[in-house]
């Protein structure tokens, strides 16, 4: 079984190849998901790692519908991962109603070129999970990340399994809330892959700082945060 670790940073990285991980998913933010993480981290950790590295192309937090200018930096970023030398991209894009934007992710998979393509868990919101899987698969894609759309793989595994069974040419990885007590139960099942994080906080400070620099209001899956150009030329305005 592939033990595929999504690592947040250098040392999350490094740790995963330490500890025998198949491969990695490097992103950045995990709390909100994943998003891309900088072409320093990518670079640092292709120069150090000797497993296979997918990095996650995700331009922001929310949901995963996309603008033009957005769009276009996905492609920026998947030549640079190629150029150094990733062996794989973990990406999608749907259209607001939860259906797949097939032509979009069919742009990003061409793009990809002979690199490894992974779906990401937008998989999760799909509304006709079925249909995707097959428009998925006619589309070339290699894996499936996804948690049964429940809250974990463990609470989902009879749609993870019913989903297993319907894919003919790529592998439905499960991820979310796999931990070393529970990992073995998808081998047993039959998966050929799973994702994790295997994360654990590590204290950094002595005191937990008076003012925290984390602002859950930020956190929506719905609405994403946007500098308002009438908020800006009213302050502009304000102090000439």
């Amino acid at each position: 079984m592939i033990v595929e670790v999504c690592s947040n940073s250098y040392q999350s990285a490094v740790n995963a190849e330490e500890a025998g991980a198949d491969r990695i998913e490097l992103c950045a933010e995990l709390a909100v998901g994943g998003i891309t993480p900088s072409f320093g981290l990518i670079k640092k950790v292709s120069e150090k790692l000797s497993i296979p590295i997918h990095v996650l192309i995700r331009p922001r937090s929310g949901d995963f519908t996309y603008s033009e200018d957005e769009f276009q930096i996905m492609k920026i970023n998947i030549a640079l991962c190629a150029d150094l030398g990733v062996s794989g991209i973990v990406s999608g894009v749907l259209h607001s109603d939860g259906t797949l934007d097939k032509t979009r992710t069919g742009e990003l998979i061409s793009a990809a070129g002979d690199l490894q393509f992974t779906f990401h868990r937008a998989f999760d919101w799909v509304f006709d999970p079925v249909k995707t899987l097959l428009e998925l698969e006619d589309l070339g894609v290699d894996n499936i990340l996804t948690s049964g759309g429940g809250q974990s793989a463990v609470e989902a595994i009879n749609q993870l399994v019913l989903w297993r069974e319907k894919a003919k040419k790529c592998v439905i990885m499960p991820g979310g809330g796999i931990r070393e007590h529970n990992a073995l139960f998808f081998k047993n099942k039959g998966f050929e892959a799973i994702h994790l994080s295997g994360i654990k906080f590590s204290k950094t400070l002595e005191k937990k700082p008076e003012l925290s620099m984390n602002n859950a209001s930020y956190l929506r899956d719905d609405e994403i945060a946007l500098t308002d150009p009438k908020i800006v030329r009213a302050i502009i305005q304000s102090t000439k």
